[in-house]
């Protein structure tokens, strides 16, 4: 059996957060519950476990959730290096300082 896994309190705070922009999201758009459940193809108890921040839910339905509300784009982004500064640094500073061109082997009747 796995060993109960706990976040750190950033992450849970992080997981909330989205909860409660999901639940303002929704609510802007004036969605009930249920109808946002049905287009993520999830139960309403699910969604409001979303909405509260729930660590347990799967990412699946948090993603499952935003596309329901038109947000898909903005999640699959989230990892993309234009939004990665750090590991731009780290490429950057991977870049070899000179970059050479391999020679030519030298073919018959080449002087």
């Amino acid at each position: 059996m796995p060993t109960p896994h706990l976040p750190p309190s950033a992450v849970r705070r992080a997981i909330r957060k989205l909860g409660a922009d999901i639940r303002d999201a929704r609510k802007r758009r004036r969605l009930p519950m249920a109808v946002v459940a049905e287009r993520a193809f999830t139960s309403r108890s699910t969604l409001q476990r979303v909405e509260r921040g729930d660590i347990g839910v799967s990412v699946g339905i948090y993603a499952a959730t935003l596309h329901a509300l038109g947000l898909l784009p903005a999640f699959a982004d989230l990892a993309d290096i234009r939004n990665d500064a750090v590991g731009q640094t780290l490429a950057s500073a991977a870049l070899p300082q000179r970059v050479h061109l391999p020679r030519r082997k030298k073919e018959v009747g080449d002087g």
